[in-house]
């Protein structure tokens, strides 16, 4: 629910009379709250939304979300714009109540073919807010799919918040601010290596190049000398060599035996 009371639940929008008739909540209407931390409403924003550096533009209808109380870590304003928040010049992002859209399952057809294909990322951000909600889910999905929408689910008006701050945040950033760092030396390349086989944690693999100095000791090592050191264990020990005895490359001529077959 996005509105001030039971009686003005929104998916996103303004009241329900409003979204029936207009889709967008009258300016002057006093049962809807000020919010606080607004930077402007003038309509110059429409013109700067898409190009609006560093702020999120906030569509009029979603005043009075309490979603925009928690967000805090970018500068966010109105600005007359089609979705409810515009995320970066190719991002937008459509705010909705799973209760709201139990109530009025057609509003989420009607905002996406209004939003159209203006925007390389279109966001339906879902806040989860009913009980079993998995049958309403599975359809909000489906919907995604058919619409090129890209689904997210908030169980708290704080998880939704950070959502739209952390893709605003982001939207200058390249991809591979998300991979992980590896350091390039020695004992980091030996650690990233051995942390993929399953139950081996970081301590284990400095315990083993301390003990074995290098990997190829390692990988030499009997299961039981391994399993002697201290948090290894003959359960990790065996694992290990299991992985290391595992061929490099699959034999395409089994593989081929077998479809055969």
């Amino acid at each position: 629910m996005t509105g001030g009371g039971e009686e003005r639940q929104r998916g996103g929008g303004g009241e329900e009379g409003a979204l029936q008739r207009e889709g967008t909540p009258p300016a002057n209407d006093p049962s809807l709250p000020a919010t606080p931390g607004v930077r402007g409403e003038s309509s110059e924003v429409a013109g700067r939304a898409a190009g609006k550096q560093g702020s999120i533009v906030v569509c009029p209808r979603q005043r009075g979300n309490p979603v925009l109380k928690f967000i805090r870590n970018v500068p966010w304003e109105f600005g007359e714009v089609k979705a409810d928040y515009v995320l970066g010049q190719t991002t937008v992002a459509l705010y909705l109540s799973l209760r709201y859209h139990c109530l009025h399952p057609d509003y989420v057809h009607q905002r996406l073919g209004n939003l159209g294909k203006e925007f390389a990322l279109r966001i339906l951000l879902v806040q989860v807010d009913t009980k079993n909600p998995h049958d309403v889910l599975k359809d909000l999905a489906r919907i995604c799919i058919l619409a090129d929408c890209t689904l997210i689910l908030a169980w708290s008006l704080e998880e939704a918040a950070r959502y739209l701050e952390t893709y605003k945040m982001y939207e200058n950033k390249p991809a591979d601010m998300l991979k992980e760092k590896v350091e390039q030396d020695y004992i980091s390349k030996v650690t990233d290596c051995l942390t993929t086989v399953k139950s081996v944690n970081r301590t284990d693999c400095i315990t083993l190049i301390s003990t074995f100095k290098t990997l190829a000791e390692i990988v030499e090592s009997p299961s039981d000398q391994i399993s002697l050191c201290p948090g290894l264990g003959p359960h990790k020990a065996r694992r290990l060599q299991a992985t290391f005895q595992e061929p490099f490359l699959r034999n395409q001529g089994s593989e081929n035996g077998r479809e055969g077959k």
